[in-house]
């Protein structure tokens, strides 16, 4: 599995940003490439589904994820529950004035499905893969500025630290 965490200081209630984070239809605020977040099962907790639809280049697809656990106001896990064996969690630590968000994913590439994708003629998913992976460090890091942006309610330059743990990345 590779692994990808992205984390950084929020001066806002760890409550608030823990209730803010539930919200994963409020996502697509936060990338380029997440066009709609649709629940369709649920109300947030354990057990919710959602189909989170992507754009990028000439391809389209639509992931389907579920909420597998939370811990208020500390944790929220999911999964991607089709076409890659992915998931992970955003974790809430409190601090003093603060609390840490950290946005940890884990997932393996090799488990994506071709199958999910109508790819155009003569482009492979080789080269489909090769080009979308990296892409999700940057994301990574452009949701979770942009949600500090939100929680606090002003722009400022976001400390980001950064742990990646893999070579496609």
């Amino acid at each position: 599995m590779d692994e990808l965490v992205v984390r950084t200081t929020v001066y806002a209630d760890p409550h608030e940003v823990y209730e803010f984070l539930l919200d994963f239809p409020r996502y697509v605020h936060y990338t380029e490439y997440l066009r709609d977040v649709r629940t369709t099962a649920g109300d947030g907790g354990p057990g919710t589904r959602y189909a989170l639809t992507f754009a990028w280049w000439k391809l389209t697809y639509t992931a389907h994820s579920e909420v597998t656990d939370v811990e208020p106001p500390e944790r929220i896990d999911w999964q991607i529950t089709k076409d890659i064996d992915a998931g992970g969690c955003w974790r809430v630590t409190p601090s003093e004035e603060s609390c840490v968000v950290a946005l940890e994913v884990e997932f393996d590439p090799d488990s994506a499905s071709a199958d999910a994708l109508d790819l155009p003629r003569l482009v492979s998913f080789d080269w489909v893969l090769k080009k979308a992976i990296p892409l999700i460090r940057t994301e990574a890091e452009r949701v979770v500025q942009r949600a500090v942006r939100d929680l606090e309610g002003s722009t400022r330059d976001v400390d980001l630290e950064v742990y990646v743990d893999s070579e496609r990345i």
